[in-house]
């Protein structure tokens, strides 16, 4: 009887904290995995990102698109670059 306790062999002494270690990493994996899904700041930065109009650009659009004369667009142009 010396090395068995009832209802738990002695390997159980050995096994019992290393799994207690698993089980207490995977619910810290979880947890961390859960914050992060649920709106935590991303790390990485989006592969691409395009490239922002600058002000002219837009102006340079409605002109195109006929919402604007050209003389309103030359006015609007010296503002910006003032």
């Amino acid at each position: 009887m010396m090395g068995y306790y009832w209802g738990m062999p002695w390997y159980g002494m050995v096994f019992g904290p290393i799994m207690m270690i698993a089980v207490l990493a995977a619910v810290i994996t979880l947890v961390v995995f859960l914050v992060r899904w649920l709106g935590g700041a991303s790390i990485v930065p989006p592969p691409y990102s395009p490239p922002e109009k600058t002000p002219l650009d837009i102006l340079r659009e409605r002109l195109a698109r006929g919402e604007i004369e050209k003389q309103e667009f030359e006015e609007k142009k010296r503002i910006l670059s003032e």
